[in-house]
């Protein structure tokens, strides 16, 4: 097989490039995919465009390009006209175009469609088109421009028979309607017919997710020797009884579940999903109760400091009086508070120790781990939680139990793919009495009444979240920024309240300090990129105002929606945007379950784990987009190659997920 270094126009710096990418072979240059697809094949008439989608037009410009100059940036723009209509068109930052282009020229563009801030419809920062087709864009990479990188895949793909064997078995291929693997990846990365593309994907996608899952059972098949934690149905029902309120049904289903897998001679692993509110923090405690009961430590991870030190005060108020010792070891902590922190966990003087990664820094010891629990899955992956286990590890090589908690609702479909390493428990109740949020789309026209409602919640002592997709103000990007928010605010209609600001970037200790005030009553508003999405708790925050509601999903929506609702005071969710499909379902019901169902319905796989946006997923190759009925097909097809008489095809599989997830699985292993 031909070595990578052989391949046309690759110097010492582009071969550094494509290492520090993963790429160290054609095998690994072969397998990285597009990222996503110019399709220029179909020309849009302008009078039929609709905002929301990247797409080819072809005109003249009506006049000679403008040039403006905005804040340092710089705007090119002029107006595109076909038989059928005009768009304005706009480029940034790429003012050498206004001599580029002539008047009443052919002009082929490709882009997205959206609009400015006036509402209009444009197209922004499209490229030109010189030669119509399905061209492949790649992930950028360092000092390898796209014309580049596409011409060392046409090389490689002359060596594609040497490299890239097929990974399926043929009856598995008939069965599923799946084509040969050379010929999708050949058609994924030139698509000669839309028709072949697709063909490609589905193959591409399905053997990822099967794969993936593959993984994950052998990940799940070698668990380890566990900590054994006695627990029956008493222990449980002693827990519940010592709790000012009574569980809920499911409460007591899943912590009989997890009470099962504690007392089983193999560790646990199980991810408790329920939505915002269904107790499972609750049921964590329970958990640790059991696990301290039994004589062992538990250590429960937050995401955020914040979030630690709220848990560390309700496990004071809940598992302090059972006679359990409860500390905190946090990464800004002082050195004195620290060293004291180590010594009461490796001696074994705390029995529940919470925290966030400051529990797998080096130096940190256990006199006795039996159960970890990681909470907010998606801030946490398979790696933190085994590097957690491992402090446990001893000279029995036991590893401690582990419970994950996610209030990020996922159809079980996916949930099923995704953490295929874990057993899985649904809350699929909300204990009663708890008040919904009210949620209402809220057109532009109405933000003043909404201010006045706002400084009427004020004066009652109540608070406000508002949440705007942007740090800043961007021109090429239409919505609201969070500085620009807090300005207008601080000196205009808010100008009489109490306002913060807060943003990921932020300076740490200043972040805090805002979040803090705003925790304690200090602020009535408090204005924030989607940074308060997991880690506060504010029982007297009754409103939350998300700018640009349309630029999210429906389940960062609804997890936002859950930061109010935290009391017993009626609350509001005003979602700023034009009505459509999407908003109206979070109009219509609180279920999280049912809005996540909804939103991959909507966007898919892809879009519902921000993995097209961030070219980054747990399930390779899920970024090319699948649907909901090839996660669930390739879900069926795992269960199929494991039932008796597909013993051969499922060892081929095995092998072929071992492959394709090698170097994931060294890493693991590795930390």
């Amino acid at each position: 097989m031909m070595a990578l270094s052989e391949l046309k126009g690759l110097g010492k710096a582009r071969l550094e490039a494509l290492e520090k990418a993963g790429i160290r072979n054609l095998t690994d240059l072969l397998l990285t995919l597009p990222a996503r697809y110019q399709d220029t094949t179909t020309i849009t008439p302008l009078g039929e465009i609709v905002p929301g989608g990247e797409i080819c037009v072809s005109g003249y410009p009506k006049a000679a390009p403008r040039l403006s100059r905005f804040k340092g940036m710089t705007s090119v723009t002029l107006r595109l006209c076909d038989e059928t209509g005009s768009i304005p068109v706009v480029w940034f930052n790429q003012p050498w175009l206004q001599n580029q282009i002539k008047p009443e020229d052919p002009l082929t563009l490709y882009g997205r469609i959206d609009r400015d801030k006036q509402g209009r419809i444009r197209m922004a920062s499209p490229v030109k088109v010189q030669e119509r087709g399905i061209t492949p864009v790649y992930k950028a990479l360092s000092g390898i421009p796209p014309k580049v990188m596409r011409d060392l895949m046409r090389q490689a793909l002359s060596q594609l028979e040497d490299c890239c064997q097929e990974t399926l078995p043929d009856i598995l291929r008939l069965k599923y309607g799946l084509c040969e693997r050379n010929f999708a990846l050949r058609q994924a990365h030139f698509p000669e017919t839309k028709e072949n593309l697709m063909i490609a994907l589905k193959r591409i996608t399905f053997e990822n997710m099967l794969l993936y899952q593959a993984a994950a059972a052998s990940l799940r098949g070698e668990r380890t020797k566990g900590a054994v934690i006695p627990a029956d149905e008493r222990a449980c029902r002693a827990y519940w009884d010592t709790l000012p309120f009574p569980p809920t049904g499911a409460q007591e289903r899943v912590l009989s579940e997890i009470a099962k897998d504690l007392s089983a001679p193999h560790a646990m692993g199980r991810l408790v999903q329920g939505d915002v509110g269904c107790g499972k923090t609750a049921l964590a405690f329970g958990a640790m109760y059991l696990a301290a009961r039994a004589g062992y430590q538990s250590a429960l991870m937050a995401p955020t400091e914040i979030l630690a030190r709220q848990h560390l005060e309700s496990a004071q108020k809940i598992l302090a009086p059972l006679g359990i010792r409860c500390g905190l070891l946090i990464g800004g902590m002082k050195a004195k508070e620290r060293r004291e922190a180590l010594q009461c966990i490796s001696s074994g003087e705390w029995q529940a120790v919470i925290g966030t990664h400051a529990l797998i820094s080096e130096g940190v010891e256990y006199e006795n781990l039996g159960l970890v629990i990681t909470d907010e899955q998606h801030r946490f992956g398979v790696r933190q939680r085994r590097m957690l286990s491992r402090k446990a590890e001893g000279e029995e090589e036991k590893s401690p139990n582990a419970l994950v908690l996610s209030a990020t609702p996922i159809p079980r479909s996916l949930a099923l793919v995704l953490y295929g390493d874990l057993d899985l428990s649904i809350v699929d109740e909300l204990p009663p009495g708890r008040t919904p949020v009210k949620t209402r789309i809220v057109p532009d026209e109405k933000r003043e009444g909404m201010y006045d409602f706002i400084r009427s919640e004020a004066r009652q002592g109540r608070q406000t979240y508002i949440v705007c997709p942007l740090v800043e103000e961007s021109e090429a990007i239409d919505a609201r920024s969070a500085q620009e928010t807090y300005a207008e605010l601080s000196m205009g209609p808010l100008s009489d309240l109490r306002l913060g600001l807060t943003y990921g970037d932020q300076e740490g200790a200043e972040k805090d300090e805002t979040i803090r005030k705003f925790s304690n009553g200090e602020l009535d508003v408090l204005i924030s990129t989607t940074v308060i999405e997991v880690g506060v708790n504010v029982p007297s925050a009754t409103v939350m105002v998300i700018e640009n509601a349309d630029r999210f999903g429906l389940s960062q929506l609804h997890q936002l929606r859950g930061r109010v609702g935290r009391g017993a005071r009626e609350s509001w969710c005003f979602l700023m945007a034009s009505p459509n499909e999407r908003l109206k379902t979070l109009c219509e019901t609180n279920d999280g379950f049912k809005i996540a169902k909804k939103d991959l319905e909507l966007r898919g796989p892809g879009d519902f784990l921000g993995t097209r946006q961030h070219g980054d997923t747990l399930i390779p190759g899920m970024a090319m987009g699948a649907d909901v009925q090839l996660l669930e097909e390739s879900s069926s097809c795992l269960k199929w190659l494991r039932s008796p008489g597909y013993e051969e095809e499922w060892a081929q599989v095995k092998e072929s997920a071992r492959i394709a997830f090698a170097r994931v699985m060294e890493d693991i292993a590795m930390n």
